[in-house]
């Protein structure tokens, strides 16, 4: 191995939330592979992996993009970085990074690279905006926040120095690799980088709540179908009692087609019509609650789920509210949610436009998924 290493360590999974922060997706992804790219799309040339028994088949699994290896990690933070540096031969820069905060970008990574290769060392880190006070018994000591800061990662160095520093340091000492760089006699670089606060460790189910909020993903959708006699009317699930219903290849539920194209939209998997298209017979009368199911099925298929739907029906007749939380029910179930999950909304456009004068009806919908 040569030029700039990445090493990800990936030893310290933790099920404290209820599950491994490690492996369960964020919106699609999870911790180990968004840590990856961030590391990858910095500038790292190659990776070492560093895992533990409960990651290494994910880890082993992946597909990397550049070449890489996997080592086992080690009972504590700093055995396992020593056990991936022990696998490299030869190294010009090495980055060292927390699977665990998997939201850092790769603007930081490539800055710490850049200062690794300036000044020997980058070392990522936040400035302290809080107060910050000392506790000693019934003692408050307030401390300087000027001189503080919180140390995060990637932690970058020229591969020599931190070498040296892991071969003559005590492990047992230190929890992070600037610590051990600094006993060697180096002096660390500090990066500090604006607007990097969400580098943060999952460690919390606060974190883990940023870290969805991050990376939800979001899709629009809209439908339209024209009134006609001689049709069921079906909104959301639901049959209406009406004089007239929806024109369309299939039960024409034009709330949940808007809300299918949203799931799709925000899922990057096409469209309702490209999916079940109206030429196809086998979609003739089709029900659309199992259509959206089919789609709830492929977007879970690619490791997201929905949050959260908003949609609304534009009509001028019939009213929608005695109905709505019926609609709630049967689209939640489709979708794996809580009723309260989902909004839906209705208004009309005054008489004016196709929906005011009887003509068909319309809806949009946004939805959200993680």
């Amino acid at each position: 191995m040569s030029g700039t290493i990445g090493i990800l360590l990936c030893a310290g999974g933790s099920t404290r939330m209820g599950f491994d922060k490690l492996l369960t997706p964020i919106a699609g992804k999870t911790a180990i592979e968004r840590s990856l790219e961030a590391l990858i799309s910095g500038g790292a040339d190659e990776i070492v992996f560093a895992v533990s028994p409960s990651t290494r088949a994910f880890v082993e699994g992946l597909s990397c993009p550049v070449p890489h290896a996997i080592v086992e990690g080690g009972q504590t933070r700093a055995e396992s970085v020593k056990h991936a540096l022990d696998s490299i031969a030869r190294a010009d820069i090495v980055a060292i990074h927390d699977a665990a905060r998997c939201m850092v970008s790769p603007e930081t990574v490539r800055e710490s690279i850049a200062s690794a290769r300036e000044f020997g060392s980058g070392v990522v880190a936040g400035k302290v905006t809080d107060t910050i006070v000392q506790l000693d018994g019934s003692r408050v000591t307030p401390l300087d926040r000027s001189r503080l800061i919180r140390m995060q990662t990637p932690q970058t160095f020229r591969f020599e120095r931190i070498k040296h520093a892991f071969e003559s340091g005590d492990l047992s000492a230190v929890t992070d690799d600037c610590a051990l760089y600094i006993a060697a006699g180096y002096e660390p670089k500090f990066v500090f980088t604006e607007g990097e606060a969400a580098n943060q460790k999952l460690t919390t189910g606060a974190d883990w709540q940023l870290a969805l909020a991050s990376y939800a993903r979001f899709g629009i959708g809209y439908d339209t179908h024209r009134l006609v006699e001689g049709r069921k009317l079906i909104l959301g699930g639901v049959e209406i009692p009406f004089e007239k219903g929806l024109l369309g290849h299939s039960d024409a539920d034009v709330l949940t087609h808007a809300i299918i194209d949203s799931l799709l939209g925000a899922a990057g998997l096409g469209d309702i019509g490209r999916l079940f298209p109206d030429t196809d017979a086998a979609y003739k009368g089709a029900d659309s609650i199992a259509l959206l199911q089919d789609v709830v099925r492929r977007i879970e298929e690619n490791r997201l789920r929905v949050s959260h739907v908003d949609a609304t029906i534009i009509c001028e007749r019939p009213k929608i509210k005695p109905h709505a939380s019926a609609m709630q029910s049967r689209l939640a179930n489709a979708m794996h949610i809580s009723p309260e999950n989902v909004s839906i909304k209705a208004t009309t456009t005054e008489g004016m436009n196709d929906e005011g004068r009887g003509l068909c009806i319309s809806a949009s919908a946004i939805a959200s998924l993680i």
